[in-house]
């Protein structure tokens, strides 16, 4: 009988900027990124609905996040620390 091991899930680090409802919260992320055609570096964002079980998280603070199973129409994040208050 062979053991599976499930890889640890990707870490994302991002600010709060918004919070929406109970236990909701918008959560940006900005990364950088190459133009594919002339090469210079743009910022980019992406904005993820995060499920906060505990209502941890607060506007302005710093958090990291997992993808999980999907929780609603939008929200398929979750909480996984706060690393920073605003």
């Amino acid at each position: 009988m062979t053991a599976t091991t499930r890889k640890s899930p990707t870490l994302y680090k991002g600010v709060v900027s918004s919070k929406s409802g109970d236990k909701t919260l918008r959560v940006v992320l900005n990364y950088l990124t190459k133009h594919p055609k002339y090469g210079k570096m743009m910022k980019r964002r992406t904005v993820a609905h995060v499920h906060d079980e505990n209502n941890e998280g607060q506007l302005g603070d710093t958090v990291q996040i997992c993808k999980c199973r999907k929780m609603s129409k939008t929200k398929s994040w979750r909480l996984v620390s706060v690393l920073g208050r605003a």
